[in-house]
């Protein structure tokens, strides 16, 4: 999209609960967090704002603190152009900060490092209104073996066998990913899957939670796991766990 003079660069976090959308990308009628977001920006400008993400989530995917952003012609201030964007946004959708950015951000890759968060609920029974925010999964577990596993994910590694494919698989490029952090832990009737990472690949964070959950059943070893983490790896990526489960925590930037 050809850049108009004057134009500020405009950085927005936003949180978003992805019940209801297709995921952030814009798709031709379907309802996403993207799309949501560019309509009301073009509202406020009159006329066309395309808005970049950090990243994409999928549908039914949440997000506590997104990054976008985007070019603005209109001079409204930063505070009040993010009092304006939620008046006129969906309630699922919030601005939580908006602020002028350098020209040059970029905010996927740009990004040095991301969290997630994947939520797992070992209740026997799931309140109603959880029902859209975890994976209810109230059958035994080897919770031990699964907390055991989940600092393997650390370092750098292929994660091929745990990527789905994309439409940029074509071009080629390297799967291979640093994790800074990966820990399972047990809070309260909830497993907190939580990971941060130089970056992340389509599913992978649902299909890591997926591959734990397997181990948890016993149906995958330690070293299941292990060969799946290993170059050139042929094993199909998954299973996966659902989307519903999974929130994007932060984006970092140098």
């Amino acid at each position: 999209m050809r850049e108009k003079s004057g134009t500020r660069r405009m950085r927005v976090t936003v949180g978003y609960d992805g019940t209801n959308y297709h995921g952030w990308q814009v798709q031709p009628a379907l309802a996403t967090v993207q799309g949501t977001l560019e309509s009301v920006l073009g509202q406020i400008e009159g006329s066309a704002v395309h808005v970049e993400g950090s990243g994409r989530t999928d549908a039914g995917v949440h997000a506590l603190a997104q990054v976008a952003a985007f070019n603005l012609a209109n001079p409204i201030p930063a505070a009040n152009l993010r009092r304006a964007m939620n008046r006129l946004l969906p309630r699922d959708i919030r601005v939580l900060s908006a602020e002028e950015a350098a020209r040059e951000f970029e905010p996927r890759y740009g990004a040095s490092a991301k969290s997630y968060e994947y939520r797992i609920l070992r209740a026997e029974i799931c309140p109603p209104f959880e029902r859209f925010y975890v994976h209810h999964h109230p059958y035994p577990l080897n919770e031990r073996l699964m907390m055991e596993l989940g600092p393997l994910f650390e370092g750098e590694h292929d994660f091929t066998a745990f990527a789905a494919s994309d439409d940029s698989d074509e071009l080629g490029r390297s799967k291979v990913r640093r994790i800074f952090s990966s820990c399972l832990t047990r809070e309260g009737d909830r497993l907190i899957y939580r990971v941060r990472g130089s970056g992340f690949l389509k599913h992978m964070v649902r299909n890591i939670v997926g591959v734990l959950l397997e181990a948890g059943k016993g149906n995958l070893t330690r070293e299941n796991l292990e060969a799946r983490l290993t170059p050139g790896c042929a094993i199909p990526a998954g299973p996966t766990a659902p989307a519903r489960g999974l929130f994007l925590v932060s984006v970092e930037y140098e």
